[in-house]
């Protein structure tokens, strides 16, 4: 298992993780020896924001005797009320709510504090100016919550999440088909609507990931599989079936990203999953897919996919791409930026124009152009 760093906040995460949406589905024992697995497998984050008791009991259970070696996404705001889950910014339901949480997963802290689900301007004004933001602060100050995090699906939210400067990282909903759609506060309508052409990924979509790369606010991802969508050609908006380590690689290749939360029933799933960390390159192509679609296509747009190499310079051109699109989106050049694009070694300037790379690239990028572009954008 690799492991990343999930921004600013120092955390050192695997960067494939646990999703524990669906723990309450089976025997408890069997739930638990399936988290345990995961341990086992490397997986060392987790998300918990399923305020049933019987997910939160199995976590707790699972991870007894190994806490240390967990990091916990705890969320604020996610409620139990009469056997059903309710999202709520009332105090007088979210702290027994997270105090449950806390309880029930045998801890006294949660690694990343999460402020659960804002979608909508109307829920970010409730919950960001008043006593729900003055409780999550609380739970900080006191160490109970170790960093401060956001859960989204509207990329408009996530980046006032970012620059409030307070939220550490973010949860946020990406696959190629979420990708393609813009910005809505009705996470019912990114399942939806997918006859109409579309291609590439969605400018404010795009500015988020690039947003977060610069603020160093790490994300994890969340519905990485489109609900198993993705993996039926019949109800894939693509009209092609995609693979899990396909769509693992197209989360883990978005900027800012440093782990994709699966979902797991079964051993085998985790296995499937993690199989990622010793997948070919042919097995990660994500991009070969998208292209041959018959119903959508990115056409002109770098993905990172990394089908340009080799490079007969030696140059790492998706990541001189991804540095490039990082500094144009800025008045001048981030100096953090700048640094990890010299640390590359070769930069664009070493291009000799051969355009073999353009040859190989699904997506008609025209590398040699932008290569130009991007030596005289970062004089070297």
């Amino acid at each position: 298992m690799r492991y990343r760093t999930l921004g600013k906040t120092g955390l050192s995460i695997s960067e494939v993780g646990f999703g524990g949406e669906w723990l309450e589905r089976h025997p408890e024992e069997e739930s638990v020896a399936l988290l345990r697995y995961a341990r086992e497998k490397g997986i060392n984050i987790i998300d918990c924001w399923m305020p049933d008791p019987r997910s939160r009991d199995i976590i707790g259970k699972a991870m007894e005797g190994n806490r240390e070696n967990w990091f916990v996404q705890g969320h604020i705001g996610s409620t139990w009320q009469n056997g059903q889950y309710v999202r709520s910014r009332d105090l007088k339901e979210v702290v027994p709510a997270f105090e449950d949480l806390l309880q029930r997963l045998r801890t006294d802290y949660v690694d990343l504090g999460m402020i659960h689900y804002i979608d909508t301007e109307a829920d970010w004004e409730k919950s960001m100016n008043g006593p729900f933001l003055d409780y999550v602060k609380s739970l900080h100050a006191a160490g109970v919550i170790r960093h401060i995090g956001m859960s989204t699906h509207n990329p408009r939210m996530a980046k006032r999440a970012v620059e409030t400067g307070l939220v550490e990282m973010i949860l946020f909903s990406i696959n190629p088909a979420f990708d393609m759609k813009p910005a809505s506060d009705d996470l019912d309508s990114m399942f939806v609507g997918y006859d109409a052409p579309m291609a590439g990924i969605d400018a404010e979509r795009a500015e988020l990931y690039r947003l977060c790369e610069q603020h160093n606010v790490g994300i994890t991802v969340m519905k990485g599989f489109f609900g198993g969508r993705l993996f039926d050609p019949q109800r894939s908006p693509f009209g092609v079936a995609f693979t899990p380590c396909q769509l693992i690689h197209y989360s883990l290749t978005r900027p800012g990203v440093a782990s994709i939360l699966c979902g797991f029933d079964t051993k085998e799933q985790v296995d499937a999953a993690v199989a990622y960390e010793t997948a070919s390159d042919e097995e990660r192509d994500y991009a070969s897919v998208i292209a041959g679609a018959p119903l959508h296509a990115y056409s002109g747009q770098c993905t990172y996919c990394g089908h340009c190499k080799p490079c007969p310079m030696e140059i790492d051109i998706a990541m001189v791409n991804k540095f490039y699109d990082l500094a144009v989106a800025q008045p001048s050049v981030p100096e953090s930026v700048r640094a990890h694009y010299e640390a590359l070694g070769q930069t664009a300037s070493a291009c000799i124009g051969c355009q073999s790379c353009e040859e190989r690239c699904p997506f008609g990028v025209k590398v040699a152009e932008r290569m130009e572009k991007t030596a005289e954008l970062f004089g070297c």
